[in-house]
């Protein structure tokens, strides 16, 4: 019992950790997704969670059912036709272009706070994401287990200071900040669903080594709430500050400021590690991939895709959260939409 607890957790855990990434963390998704909507926006998170939990457990269920070893496999199972192979590609050049971003933004990173050369930031980055990828889903596992509850102690603890130095949180106040965007619902949809069909890159794998429904869903479910409290907490504090964080690349460390140089590092360094977590977990799903579809070694997969990544990792990170995240977000909730058809349509 103990052990499957242990499990569970674990499971949540590479499930939140896989979604934050450093957008999340730095607020940048939130606020385009969501702050910028208003109070409605408190709403859209919600229909996130349940996105993220009934869409899972169709994942889950159709990779134990059919032994699938990647999202490889599930793009060719719900959409074996030609649109299959095309979504099967854009999505591994996705993650390839997310993993590239990510390395250049630990440069920038580092650069800018600890005036290291980006080419440091780059490298430590890649060398680190090396050494735990060739572990495997251990790897995974461990990093998440360290990173997403020390994300929720840094995200929380500024949260409760904020509280206790600002007296103008309540409801109404929230609800009379202005809505600078009014599609609230199908900015919440693209977001759910692109998180949710980019986790499955995980989700996949995961489920085909545990094998255990019922800690799966659970681990799901666990991280289902926890990712939503979380990205509640970050929205609430990013509205309260509407306008002033769209002045900011990084607006949690705008908010942050005010409570010293202590807990802005401490966010610095979460931020680091969120865009590590996310580094390892798109390089992982990739690799699984290649290894199912071309017969390429796990190794030698994590090896090339980092070898593409380190030379094309010259595109601004703010520009993938605006172009590229709805653009995939649209595609990939097309595609949920088709797993869903297919799980009721397998079940009859």
């Amino acid at each position: 019992m103990k052990k499957d607890y242990h499990v569970i957790l674990q499971i949540a855990a590479v499930f939140i950790g896989t979604i934050v990434g450093a957008g999340l963390a730095s607020g940048q998704e939130i606020t385009q997704f969501f702050s910028t909507y208003g109070y409605m926006s408190f709403i859209g998170i919600i229909i996130c969670c349940f996105i993220y939990i009934i869409f899972g457990r169709i994942i889950i269920n159709l990779s134990i059912k059919y032994n699938l070893k990647s999202y490889s496999d599930l793009i060719f199972l719900v959409n074996p036709s030609f649109v299959g192979k095309a979504l099967d590609i854009i999505m591994g050049l996705f993650l390839v272009s997310s993993a590239a971003i990510i390395l250049a933004g630990s440069g920038a990173l580092l650069h800018q706070f600890f005036r290291l050369s980006p080419i440091i930031g780059i490298f430590i980055m890649a060398a680190i994401s090396l050494y735990v990828l060739l572990m495997g889903t251990r790897g995974l596992i461990e990093i998440n287990s360290f990173i997403v509850p020390s994300l929720s102690i840094v995200i929380i603890t500024i949260f409760v200071l904020y509280l206790l130095f600002n007296n103008n949180v309540n409801l109404l106040y929230i609800k009379n900040i202005p809505a600078i965007k009014k599609a609230w619902l199908p900015s919440s949809l693209v977001y759910g669903g692109f998180n949710i069909f980019c986790c499955s890159g995980v989700l996949v794998p995961l489920s085909l080594e545990i094998k255990n429904k019922k800690n799966l869903f659970l681990g799901l479910t666990i991280g289902s709430i926890g990712l939503t409290i979380l990205s509640l907490i970050i929205n609430l504090l990013l509205i309260l500050n509407i306008p002033y964080i769209f002045k900011y690349e990084i607006p949690l460390l705008y908010i942050s400021n005010r409570f010293g140089r202590f807990i802005q590092s401490l966010l610095l360094l979460i931020i680091w590690l969120e865009m590590f977590s996310t580094e390892v977990s798109d390089i992982y799903s990739v690799s699984k991939s290649l290894n199912e579809s071309i017969n390429l070694s796990y190794k030698k997969s994590v090896f090339l895709i980092i070898a593409i990544a380190l030379p094309v990792s010259q595109i601004g990170f703010v520009n993938l959260i605006s172009i590229l995240y709805p653009a995939f977000g649209i595609l990939s909730l097309i595609f949920m939409l088709q797993c869903v058809y297919f799980y009721y349509k397998s079940n009859k």
